[in-house]
């Protein structure tokens, strides 16, 4: 995917002011307008400038592009890391052009789900306009055994804001926030009130936490299963075997059964992220052959490979 780099495309630096690109943009707006621009790109060039606009102008989202660094060059093959925008603040306030339909991969890609203004409702009473604040969006990483047993962790979380130069700049809050029992990756936890102030004494909006795991060296999650890579000597697969296996509720005894093969599923059942129906926890098996690092080992291999009729590659016709 291509990288955008909206900066060179408003032709603007990257400490430059709001207001310096908002008339950047004006300019360019006015320039390569489909109704008066014989540019034949002119379309394209408006679409891109539109973009490059509707981020720099928004401080949540010029406060996370910068973050993806400055070591991207426009042009150049791209794609964020899981966690770019892990953290942030979002609360969306809607588009420029009105239609975001328009944009590039490279925009939806990052801010997609973030593009859409919040909730808002308003009242007049006794002439005073009031107005429920924007909810706020970011995403958290916790970890897996904070959905197993329930926890309250602390958050830190990059508010951007505006200087009174003008210029887009983040600040750090730290919030205690309670992870409930059984959450999923993708789901929100909501904070009342935590979100953009009201005005005319309308209440404050809310934040939306998106909840992401941590990875971990040992499980995987998919939805409410969670599943484990375990390593078996290859007599445990061949006779079977009772084994000790690690979950995040504890250690559990598991019987291998025999003649199990390589990538063999075990199911523990209701053994997967706590809920009112819980998920399940997968074994799956993975055998580790011994090192024939001695003389002994390389003689116990030679013995098998004389008293076995073994060809690991009998199904492929060699």
């Amino acid at each position: 995917m291509e990288y955008k780099d909206y900066y060179e495309i408003l032709g603007v630096k990257k400490d430059a002011a709001q207001d310096e690109i908002k008339k950047a943009y004006r300019k360019l707006a006015r320039k390569y307008h489909p109704d008066v621009s014989k540019d034949p790109d002119a379309d394209k060039k408006f679409k891109e400038v539109g973009e490059a606009y509707e981020v720099l102008k928004d401080p949540e989202k010029r406060a996370a592009y910068d973050r993806l660094g400055a070591n991207w060059q426009a042009g150049q093959d791209f794609q964020p890391p899981p966690d770019w925008d892990a953290g942030f603040e979002f609360s969306g306030g809607g588009f420029t052009a009105g239609d975001a339909e328009g944009f590039s991969d490279f925009f939806d890609l990052l801010f997609g789900r973030h593009a859409g203004g919040g909730r808002r409702t308003a009242h007049t009473q006794h002439h005073t306009f009031r107005t429920r604040g924007e909810d706020q969006r970011a995403k958290i990483y916790i970890d897996l055994e904070d959905s197993y047993q329930g926890s309250t962790r602390e958050i830190k979380l990059q508010q951007p804001v505006i200087d009174p130069a003008g210029r887009a700049r983040t600040e750090e809050k730290t919030l205690r926030v309670r992870i409930p029992k059984g959450i999923r990756e993708g789901q929100h936890i909501r904070l009342k009130g935590q979100g953009s102030p009201g005005l005319g004494g309308g209440p404050a909006g809310d934040l939306l936490l998106e909840v992401a795991f941590n990875p971990h060296r040992l499980y995987k999650v998919k939805g409410k299963d969670v599943y484990l890579d375990l390593p078996v000597a290859p007599w445990e697969a061949a006779l079977g075997a009772k084994v000790k296996v690690p979950t995040p509720s504890g250690i559990v005894d598991l019987n291998v059964p025999a003649g199990s093969k390589q990538g063999k599923k075990l199911r523990l059942k209701g053994r997967g992220l706590p809920s009112k129906v819980p998920g399940d926890f997968y074994v799956v098996l993975q055998i580790a052959l011994p090192p024939a690092n001695t003389e002994k080992a390389k003689e116990l291999y030679r013995k098998m490979q004389q008293e076995l009729d073994f060809n690991p590659r009998a199904g492929l016709g060699v």
